[in-house]
């Protein structure tokens, strides 16, 4: 499925809903860094930055009223974004991002590229955490890759959904390096 239409939504518009259905900044952080990462992914794929970033901002749309409902995860926010004109291919990414949940299938680039983005953000998340500052910026690229091969640390982290990378031919430590970048540059809007 093409993603050169555009999302449908401004980013104003996305981020104002958004901050209708989410009232948890930690959350809406995690929506942040995810649109971050998918803008950067992008242009890797001749994508249209926009859309995919888009994606990235409303994926977890529902969170707060779905919660560990995976059957309605991503489903919910497929109806308010249908609603209100989004993208019929950021519906289907948003969806497929909880494919397992939903019993759907991820084909596409954009399917792969938003479950790995917005997994890889709590990888990362913590981290930062546990520096001594807390700083996205005092993370480099050897100790994300070192603690994805720790079990015990962040253990809801996926890291089969986060290698889903190489599934769209990005190898896990290139993808490591491009998601951090992409933080990095939003980090005081993530407060971190």
């Amino acid at each position: 499925m093409s993603t050169g239409n555009g999302p449908g939504i401004s980013r104003d518009e996305a981020m104002e809903l958004l901050k209708t259905h989410l009232k948890n900044d930690r959350l809406i952080s995690h929506c942040v860094a995810s649109e971050a990462i998918m803008r950067a992914l992008a242009p890797r794929f001749d994508e249209d930055q926009e859309t995919w970033g888009i994606a990235g901002l409303l994926h977890d749309l529902d969170y707060e009223m779905t919660g560990e409902e995976e059957n309605r995860h991503g489903a919910e926010t497929a109806l308010i974004l249908k609603q209100n004109g989004v993208s019929p291919a950021v519906i289907d990414a948003i969806k497929k991002h909880n494919a397992e949940g939903l019993g759907l299938t991820r084909t596409t680039t954009f399917d792969h590229a938003l479950t790995c983005a917005e997994t890889i953000t709590g990888l990362i998340v913590a981290t930062a955490l546990v520096y001594p500052d807390k700083k996205i910026a005092s993370v480099k690229p050897k100790s994300v890759t070192k603690r994805m091969k720790t079990p015990h640390f962040a253990r809801a982290v996926s890291r089969e959904r986060i290698r889903e990378c190489e599934e769209i031919g990005i190898p896990v430590n290139d993808f490591v390096v491009l998601s951090l970048s992409a933080m990095t540059e939003i980090a005081d809007e993530l407060g971190l």
